[in-house]
């Protein structure tokens, strides 16, 4: 009443039981039951202990058994030697030390009972197997009882081909399964990974070097085999990265090049992008474009653009708001609007002062220039103007000696007033002057 024919636990019948009134089971209780994690997993969930009593009783029962076979055959057997011993009496007697004998044999320990005999489940089963040239060897089952048996891994009749009479399967009988969760893959599996496969690379190496005229032989020297297959590995590597080494001298190595032509980083493909109208991909993917190891468009102080994506008169700076001073702060379009009315107002300036100049200053505390012979001879030298020269040519020399004063934009000055040429003479070392060394 409660399932169907094909889920049904007993055993069917040739006719049915609503039809012969016989055999008729009665309705089995379903029960539901709320577990828990594990309970759901326990393995001994439902199980009743005192079932396992029938098991001991089995047990004890063919142990019973198996002792009185024994004492009746030692019985026996004590039968026939007391009937053969009668009748070697009546001709003169027996020998002590065959009484004795018979004594002890007659004295037999029930509990001193093979244990062999007694425990021949737990033996391991033994396969005699015989070669083409006639020697056999044991080949013994060491499968785990506990193990699930490899033929009930997949039921299904095309899956990896299960040997019964071997009791092997060389292919994986779960290819698809995780191998996280598989246990077993194959026997192929433990033929082809760990020391197997080095066991199996030993044997090749010595069949390979016995056939090119050298004394090994696995078998007989199986030391001496292992020791020339250790050291032909090691020649082996040393010759590879040798040659190795060659072909990178005469032709290079691209993989070590810092820079990769940007023919290889955007090179063609063969995937084909079809788009709409509007733009939007139909078919395939769009191909995303390269990425640095470095932080692309990151903008920082409410800049819109990076440092370095503008530049004018020799100096970087910002095209968002045109500032050349780094990590500053974005001004935006006001920034630029004051930038250009700043600019303007200096060319305005310098303009005025150009035309305001009418003559050159007077010449009193000026002196003659003393660098060349082709100066002319009225030109003259402003001490004031010489002085904060010679400042400069001092320090531009410190930064040429020292690296890290160097600034971020570097503006070079086209223009060299006659102050500035006298201050660059007068740093200026002459090696073939004899007198170079009194200068200071």
């Amino acid at each position: 009443m409660t399932h169907d024919a094909k889920s049904c636990m007993e055993r069917p019948c040739k006719k049915g039981a609503k039809w012969t009134n016989m055999h008729i089971a009665p309705d089995e209780k379903i029960e539901t039951f709320e577990l828990d994690y594990d309970g759901k997993r326990d393995r001994w969930n439902g199980y009743d202990a005192s079932t396992y009593a029938h098991v001991i009783e089995r047990y004890e029962a063919r142990d019973e058994a198996r002792r009185k076979y024994l004492k009746e055959q030692q019985l026996k057997k004590l039968e026939e030697k007391n009937s053969k011993n009668d009748g070697e009496g009546e001709g003169g007697g027996g020998e002590d030390s065959d009484e004795d004998d018979d004594d002890d044999e007659l004295k037999v320990d029930e509990a001193k009972v093979d244990e062999s005999k007694q425990m021949d489940f737990a033996k391991v089963e033994k396969r005699v197997r015989t070669t083409g040239g006639g020697s056999t060897g044991t080949v013994r089952n060491l499968r785990i009882r506990e193990d699930t048996a490899k033929y009930l891994l997949n039921l299904d009749v095309n899956s990896a081909y299960y040997d019964p009479k071997t009791r092997s399967m060389r292919e994986d009988p779960l290819p698809d399964a995780d191998p996280n969760e598989k246990f077993y893959e194959g026997d192929n599996q433990y033929r082809m990974s760990g020391q197997a496969l080095e066991f199996k690379q030993l044997n090749i190496h010595a069949w390979e070097a016995f056939d090119k005229g050298q004394d090994i032989h696995m078998q007989a020297a199986p030391s001496q085999a292992e020791l020339l297959f250790r050291n032909y590995k090691v020649i082996k590597e040393k010759l590879k990265s040798k040659t190795k080494d060659t072909i990178m001298e005469k032709y290079g190595n691209a993989a070590t090049e810092e820079e990769i032509p940007m023919e290889l980083l955007l090179g063609q493909s063969e995937r084909q992008v079809e788009y709409d109208r509007a733009g939007r991909v139909i078919k395939g993917m769009e191909t995303s474009l390269p990425k640095s190891k470095y932080e692309e468009d990151v903008f920082i102080n409410n800049h819109t653009s990076v440092w370095g994506s503008w530049w004018k008169d020799h100096q970087w700076g910002y095209k968002c708001c045109k500032q050349t001073i780094r990590n500053s702060y974005c001004t935006g379009a006001a920034g630029i609007e004051a930038a250009e009315a700043a600019t303007d107002l200096m060319k305005a300036n310098i303009a005025r002062k150009a035309t305001s100049e009418d003559a050159p200053a007077p010449a009193e505390d000026k002196k003659l220039a003393t660098w060349g012979t082709e100066v002319p001879e009225d030109l003259v030298l402003d001490e004031k103007l010489l002085t904060e020269a010679l400042k400069k040519e001092d320090e531009r020399r410190r930064e040429e000696k020292d690296e890290r004063k160097r600034k971020y934009n570097v503006r070079w000055n086209d223009k060299v007033t006659a102050e500035e040429m006298e201050a660059y003479r007068m740093k200026k070392v002459h090696h073939d002057d004899p007198m170079k060394d009194f200068l200071n």
